[in-house]
């Protein structure tokens, strides 16, 4: 049931992000009137100290205050800037829900959303046919905010836990529920896993869940359910 309430929009807020890049600047700022006093501390109880250290020894404290501020102020705009990429965009509108994090966006029609609700750190999309159409990592949004921003636009919230909890199960290799091409697209998600390479692994999830396999990770462990028959 579409609604005419205005699309609701959250993320990170820019005030988190500037706490973020003035600290790591402050901390440089601090860095600079400690560093000659360390380097003369560590001449003196190391001895023959190379030449770099006994050069930093010698660099006015004012110039050193200079450099550490700004190399503080680069490293602190760099940390705020890959925080807020790693963080998600939300947007619940009238018609869809769209989704944006680490520089790829996702589109859900209203159609397609059967249930919504946050799953341990992540808010959960699932179709009318319980298929998994969206899971994103949003522990840097106020819950809160995230649940009344669905309900107000009337989509099925389904509140904090996976509704199908009781349905999944945890995968061992040779699973003896599952076929073999269940089996080995788990174990190559496994090794994707294990390598860092979460594209892959998203892939792979994309493809057992063509073949009627949902799956998710818990504590290390890839746990799957099935979709009800026939979808």
């Amino acid at each position: 049931m579409s609604t005419s309430a205005p699309s609701v929009t959250l993320r990170m807020p820019d005030a988190v992000l500037w706490a973020v890049g003035l600290g790591v600047t402050a901390l440089g700022f601090g860095l600079g009137f400690a560093v000659k006093p360390l380097a003369h501390w560590l001449i003196d109880t190391v001895g023959g100290a190379p030449g770099p250290l006994r050069l930093v020894s010698m660099f006015p404290t004012a110039g050193a205050v200079a450099v550490c501020t700004a190399a503080g102020a680069v490293a602190g705009a760099w940390l705020a800037y890959e925080w807020r990429k790693e963080s998600l965009d939300l947007t619940v509108g009238p018609d869809s829900v769209q989704l944006a994090q680490k520089g790829a966006e996702r589109y859900v029609p209203r159609e397609r959303v059967g249930e919504v609700f946050r799953d341990a750190k992540d808010l959960v999309i699932l179709d009318p046919d319980t298929k998994e159409v969206a899971r994103h990592a949003a522990d840097d949004l106020s819950w809160d905010e995230v649940r009344a921003a669905f309900e107000r636009l009337g989509y099925p919230w389904a509140g904090t836990g996976d509704p199908h909890e009781r349905e999944f199960r945890r995968w061992r290799d040779g699973e003896p529920e599952l076929d073999e091409k269940a089996n080995g697209l788990l174990r190559s998600r496994a090794r994707a896993l294990a390598d860092k390479r979460h594209g892959a692994a998203a892939d792979l999830a994309d493809e057992l869940q063509a073949n009627g396999i949902v799956v998710r990770d818990r504590d290390g462990a890839q746990e799957y359910r099935r979709l009800p028959a026939g979808e």
